[in-house]
């Protein structure tokens, strides 16, 4: 029993440690990562390993209520899902995104589930952002439009300002908010989203603006245009 323990010991020694700033391979980094269960958010960008510092309370918050309004689109409209915090196995990368929300594969989406991950891109990614000098808005930013994300959102906390992106001919394009300043989105019809609300924690503000969006024609014809798809 005593060898077979140090024959363990040994076996796990085998496995480097995964350190911010290291340069690996996509199978590489998911085996350092998982051999390391205590680390909850690490990702692999460019081939670099980036380990994100403690999130703040503010953006706990700003990412929940996100979070919240992805979940209740996604209940709302079947054939699409959402998630938060998982990784991504995009081309040599595995990105963690704050939120996602996805065209399940069945239903005509474009990424496709690898065991225990998703594989390809989301049609919709999110990010909570210090400020725009962030990795989120540089190199995340250029692998999200390089993989085929369709529409990226990011929330920059220091500006106090809500981008979004949607993916043009290849290369992002921000989307500004319409006249009455709500955004929507285009991939996923029915997504509309106050960004001013979304920064000011109003959540009964986005919520009515969301079921607005959710009771629009536009949401309707998407449903049953995935109901068709899977048909």
């Amino acid at each position: 029993m005593h060898v077979e323990r140090k024959n363990m010991a040994i076996v796990e020694q085998e496995i480097p440690p995964l350190v911010r700033g290291d340069k690996l391979t996509r199978d590489e980094f998911l085996r350092r990562w998982e051999a390391m269960p205590q680390v909850k958010r690490a990702e692999l960008i460019g081939g670099i390993v980036y380990m994100p510092s403690p999130l703040s309370r503010e953006h706990g918050d700003i990412e929940h209520h996100l979070s919240g309004l992805l979940w209740l689109y996604a209940v709302s409209t079947p054939g699409c899902k959402g998630g938060d915090d998982a990784t991504w196995l995009m081309g040599a990368d595995s990105p963690q995104p704050d939120c996602h929300l996805r065209i399940l594969p069945e239903h005509g989406g474009q990424s496709v589930e690898k065991g225990k991950y998703c594989a390809g891109a989301p049609e919709l990614a999110a990010e909570v952002c210090l400020s725009s000098t962030s990795y989120d808005l540089n190199q995340k930013y250029d692998l999200y439009e390089s993989a085929g994300v369709r529409e990226y959102l990011t929330v920059l906390l220091h500006e106090r300002e809500v981008r979004w992106f949607r993916l043009v001919e290849g290369k992002f394009q921000r989307m500004p908010p319409e006249t009455d300043g709500i955004l929507r989105s285009t991939v996923f019809p029915g997504f509309w989203l106050d960004p001013q609300a979304l920064l000011k924690e109003d959540m009964a503000r986005m919520l009515t603006v969301l079921q607005q969006g959710l009771q629009s024609p536009e949401h309707a014809a998407f449903v049953a245009e995935l109901n068709r798809r899977k048909a």
